[in-house]
């Protein structure tokens, strides 16, 4: 009875008429129908979903469950020590009415301003989960094409620790869909994304550490994965990388830009990212470093191993020099306005009908890429490689057919394999 009380003392803190599910269970739990959600898919249930979210933070934590249903809803914020907990059929379906996403302070393409709220918002919450079976639809053209302020994103979760987000499928046109920013300790799993139009990435990793997405279908107007980390001088000197980043089993589309996507805002840091059996198509780049002056910053210690790509116009781009708006603040100075680059290793490759290999010309002169590993690539493409101010390089096993002109052209770079690229066997990748 003790329990009971204290749990209905929370609720009433809460200011909330909705009951918990389950009040004499370990695990809290609140039902968004009983906090009075309609699942018509007509009837606005944003009311209903935020006292249930608000009655779990009260009560310490729990699950907040949404049953089957087509819920029409504007902004919700999940507090701390809460999962959000989707049932098979159970649809969230985003409001076309911009006053459901109030103005609050965000990060867009790199520097802050206002925004809408996003679909599914939190901010300085920590072990937030959103997980199961059902679906997310964004809301229409005439809310998620807005800029100026930026329209609601589906899932922004800022200045977090201990995110989870398995298993549900999303949708959504001409915005991001899943933007983690300044968090910690984040799982992306086994997520279906759709998006279409430009600028529909499916997941952009902001300034964020200690990152796993795993198991996802991902098929995007725009970068499927997008890591960034701000852009000029304030991004830089604020010192907030995106670090320690693994991404594996996924398989990832882009129709415009990039399968995986490093970069244009990267002046806090990308470091420390593995890219591990994954599967990459698209008509546009495979994986795409990218960059331009202003920015400074790094971008370090990059490895993919055991990837097929397909029917992709590259396997690796790297252009450091005219990607990107430029920063506001951009970053001064001859050699410090560019990026520094190094350790780049990708191993155990796959192609198939690819157009260029790998172009990688835009590279400036007063700041060289550092380190640069291609070895063990098997299959067809149109072009082949395309080196210019790298030092460091090291190329072996290339063994790839049916492109026109040379296999390597290089410009002021210095390393190992240059002199035809191809060495004596190559092993081919596991199987995707």
């Amino acid at each position: 009875m003790a329990s009971k009380s204290i749990l209905c003392v929370a609720l009433l803190i809460a200011g909330t008429l909705c009951r918990a599910a389950d009040p004499s269970a370990s695990t809290n739990s609140w039902n968004v129908r009983d906090c009075g959600a309609k699942g018509d898919g007509l009837t606005k249930d944003t009311a209903a979903f935020q006292k249930a979210l608000d009655a779990c933070v009260s009560a310490g934590g729990g699950t907040v469950v949404i049953p089957t249903g087509y819920y029409l809803i504007g902004s919700i914020v999940v507090g701390s020590n809460t999962t959000l907990k989707l049932e098979p059929r159970a649809n969230l379906i985003g409001s076309p009415d911009i006053d459901d996403y109030p103005l609050v302070p965000i990060r867009w393409e790199g520097e802050f301003g206002q925004g809408h709220r996003a679909l599914i918002s939190s901010d300085a919450a920590n072990h937030v989960t959103i997980a199961g079976r059902g679906s997310i639809f964004g809301p229409p053209l005439s809310v998620s094409n807005l800029r100026k302020p930026r329209g609601p994103v589906l899932i922004e979760l800022a200045n977090g620790a201990n995110v989870v987000l398995e298993g549900f499928t999303t949708q959504y046109q001409q915005l991001w869909s899943i933007h983690p920013v300044f968090c910690q300790n984040v799982h992306i799993q086994d997520l279906t994304i759709r998006s279409v139009n430009s600028n529909g990435d499916g997941i952009d990793v902001d300034s964020c550490k200690d990152v796993l997405i795993e198991g996802c279908n991902i098929d995007t107007g725009d970068d499927a994965i997008a890591l960034k980390s701000g852009r000029g001088l304030n991004a830089m000197r604020s010192g907030r990388p995106t670090e320690n980043v693994v991404i594996k089993n996924c398989t990832l589309f882009s129709s415009i830009f990039a399968g995986l996507a490093i970069g244009t805002e990267m002046s806090g840091g990308i470091r420390n990212v593995r890219v591990d059996d994954c599967r990459i198509s698209g008509r546009q780049n495979g994986i795409f470093i990218k960059s331009r002056d202003g920015r400074g910053g790094f971008i370090e210690d990059i490895t993919g191993d055991n990837l097929t790509l397909d029917h992709s116009r590259t396997l690796l781009d790297i252009d450091l020099l005219k990607k990107g708006i430029q920063a506001t603040d951009p970053v001064p100075g001859p050699v410090e306005k560019w990026p520094r680059v190094r350790n780049i290793r990708f191993s155990n490759i796959r192609v198939d009908d690819v157009g260029d290999l790998v172009p990688a010309s835009n590279v400036p002169a007063d700041r060289p890429l550092d380190g640069l590993s291609i070895s063990n690539v098997i299959g067809t493409c149109a072009k082949g490689i395309s080196l210019a101010n790298m030092t460091n390089v090291s190329l072996a096993a290339i063994n790839v057919s049916g492109f026109n002109g040379p296999l390597l052209t290089t410009n002021n770079v210095q390393g190992s394999g240059l002199d035809g690229a191809v060495a004596a066997e190559t092993v081919a990748p596991r199987g995707q």
